[in-house]
């Protein structure tokens, strides 16, 4: 009775987030877990999505974020794509549907983190500094130092021309993706780079979403016959792009040499762990109303579509659903990698179980996340110890693609603002959803697009930086985390470049329990996070052991690191 008496509760009580709340007695509970500070930060950043009434398709697609130190200077700077008006006819020029400043600079901004302020992370606009001028109509952004030289390089995919800015000697970036070969002139979305051979140099995973153009542009209807925006059927699918680091300075399409170009797909999510535990990264992609693929690596860079025999391409009900973030993170504690998708309105998020060797069970309604997330479109989202207890929770940004008729009726420009939801893990077992008195930062109706977590203050808890469809990007300041114990392990290679793929285990004299973490930078929707380990010690405050697995399983160990702090550990021998 208790189980149905909660799912009519939920029912009843959609519009209000669910029924569930935080009902622990620590009274740090009563305060907000995350409180907006994006004005008080100067991140100022308006997305322009171009629209104009005619409903291209790309107009509600973007944008994302990327965290990367672009001046080495220890604290997380920020990049955020940014779209333009997009003219299919110069001689008739389209009217635009919202207003955006003249005065406003163009093109991707990066961010300068200047340090904490008033207990604020501030920001300032550096772009200029970096000689980037992005012209593409941006989607996704993915980190990577390509050429070695302890800066980090960025890719930009969109509706357009790719481009991958690459540092130089005197500091300024080019654009390489043409010399490059990553150049791709169709639409593309999440990317991913990932050393997936373990050789030393990071490969480069990039979505596809589907064949729209301004020439084939048509127009579509919605439920009630009104013109809206198109969906991804409407338009034929495309072949993700898989390309292999030569470690000499280029990239070759690997595409079908390694099995990756055997399926299309709307991609639009992409996320990469050793998902079936035999010692090879695999990669697993969200196609939007279509089946997702589980790219098991079966041998050395041959790649094989396992999802529908291994329980990860539909929901429990056999149906493909409209996926868009993908994130990975072992919530449960049982060692192995866990999947999680966001999803439609009417639909439900999905958490896939992995039951062992990447086979998976769709656990959504039973963990608590889905029938909360029925009324909500979802995009980005984030695992993340937010509080620092050892269990991963999770956050959802959401926002609408379809124009509701009664918000246009009243007038709205822009009527796909939704709420964001916040979900508490409760020791691996089940989540609890905040309800929106608990986070007033998340009840305010945004178009949710990319997520990415930083810890922006450097006080060792997960801050957010969330995109939003033709409104102000925003930064959520965490205020929970800091209250438990914590430490952070920044992994280098011997040359003290970052280094993704890495695994750190924590060991203390207080807790038989072994506590893991993952360099990883992909995942969310668009996006690419902090490059650092953070793993949450609850009320622990001995000092701990680490044991540091590299991606060429090489391991180091650490004695007696201290805690609440960060730790710069280096791959020594490459």
């Amino acid at each position: 009775m208790p189980t149905v008496f909660r799912i009519f509760c939920l029912l009843l009580f959609l519009p209000l987030w669910g029924c569930d709340k935080t009902s622990s007695p620590d009274p740090r509970d009563s305060a907000p877990w995350f409180i907006d500070r994006t004005q008080a930060s100067g991140v100022d950043f308006l997305h322009d999505n171009g629209m104009s009434g005619e409903r291209y398709f790309c107009e509600i697609v973007g944008p994302g974020v990327a965290v990367l130190d672009i001046d080495s200077d220890g604290d997380m700077d920020l990049a955020i794509n940014q779209g333009h008006l997009l003219v299919k006819d110069s001689t008739s020029p389209p009217v635009r549907s919202l207003p955006y400043p003249d005065q406003r600079p163009s093109g991707l901004r990066i961010f300068r983190n200047e340090g904490v302020q008033n207990g604020v992370p501030v920001f300032s606009d550096m772009t200029e500094e970096t000689g980037i001028e992005s012209s593409v109509y941006g989607m996704g952004l993915a980190v990577s130092d390509f050429n070695r030289d302890g800066k980090p390089d960025l890719l930009v995919t969109g509706f357009g021309v790719d481009e991958f800015w690459v540092s130089g000697p005197d500091g300024k970036y080019q654009d390489q993706a043409g010399s490059l070969g990553l150049a791709d002139d169709r639409w593309t979305t999440s990317a991913a780079f990932v050393d997936i051979d373990r050789d030393g140099d990071e490969d480069l995973y990039v979505c596809s979403y589907v064949d729209f153009r301004l020439e084939n542009h048509k127009p579509c209807f919605g439920s009630t016959s009104l013109i809206d925006y198109c969906g991804p059927s409407s338009y034929p699918s495309l072949t993700d792009r898989f390309y292999l680091n030569d470690g000499a300075g280029s990239f070759a399409d690997w595409t079908e040499e390694s099995g990756i170009g055997a399926h299309q797909g709307a991609g639009l999510g992409v996320a990469s762990s050793d998902l079936d535990g035999n010692g090879l990264l695999d990669f697993y992609v969200a196609n939007d109303g279509e089946v997702n693929r589980l790219w098991l690596q079966v041998e050395p860079l041959s790649f094989r579509d396992s999802a529908l025999l291994n329980g990860c391409a539909l929901n429990r009900e056999g149906q493909a659903e409209a996926s868009m973030g993908a994130e990975i993170a072992d919530y449960d504690g049982d060692g192995d990698d866990d999947v999680f998708l966001t999803h439609l309105d009417g639909e439900t998020n999905t958490l896939y179980r992995n039951l062992g060797q990447g086979v998976f069970d769709d656990v959504s309604t039973e963990s608590g996340l889905g029938i909360p997330s029925r009324r909500w479109t979802g995009f980005g989202t984030v695992w993340g110890d937010f509080d620092n207890d050892g269990w991963p929770d999770l956050y959802v940004t959401n926002g609408a693609v379809k124009m509701p008729v009664e918000k246009i009726a009243a007038g709205e420009l822009h009527p796909l603002g939704q709420p964001d939801q916040l979900y508490r893990n409760l020791s691996g077992q089940r989540f609890e959803v905040f309800s929106a008195l608990a986070e007033p930062a998340f009840t305010k109706e945004t178009v949710g697009r990319g997520a990415a977590w930083a810890d922006l203050d450097n006080d060792g808890d997960r801050d957010l930086v969330v995109t939003s469809n033709g409104e102000p990007a925003r930064l959520l300041v965490n205020t929970r985390g800091q209250t438990n114990s914590w430490i952070g392990i920044m992994p280098m290679d011997s040359a003290g470049r970052p280094l993704a793929g890495v695994k750190v285990e924590v060991a203390s004299n207080e807790s038989p329990e072994t506590r893991s973490g993952w360099s990883r930078r992909s995942g969310s929707y668009l996006s690419c996070h902090d490059p650092r380990v953070l793993i949450g010690l609850g009320d622990s405050n001995s000092r701990v052991d680490i044991t540091v697995t590299w991606p060429d399983f090489s391991q180091v160990k650490l004695q007696g690191l201290e805690v609440r702090r960060y730790h710069e550990v280096r791959k020594q021998g490459d």
